[in-house]
């Protein structure tokens, strides 16, 4: 699945996100969608999501 498409995206759905801070290393960290905060369809950087532990980043990978 996509994980540049908001559709493929769901709350509680396992996936890994880069943080912004390690968007120059592109280190990811894993956790559960809590929200999904971008609103258009689809984004060329992966779909912005807050983590249930409060973490934001964009998603790289759905597991």
């Amino acid at each position: 699945m996509d994980p540049k498409q908001r559709k493929n995206i769901k709350s509680g759905q396992k996936v890994a996100i880069v943080l912004k801070k390690d968007q120059r290393s592109g280190r990811l960290s894993e956790g559960v969608v809590k929200d999904i905060l971008t609103n258009s369809p689809t984004h060329p950087h992966g779909i912005k999501v807050r983590l249930t532990d409060n973490r934001v980043g964009r998603v790289q990978k759905i597991l």
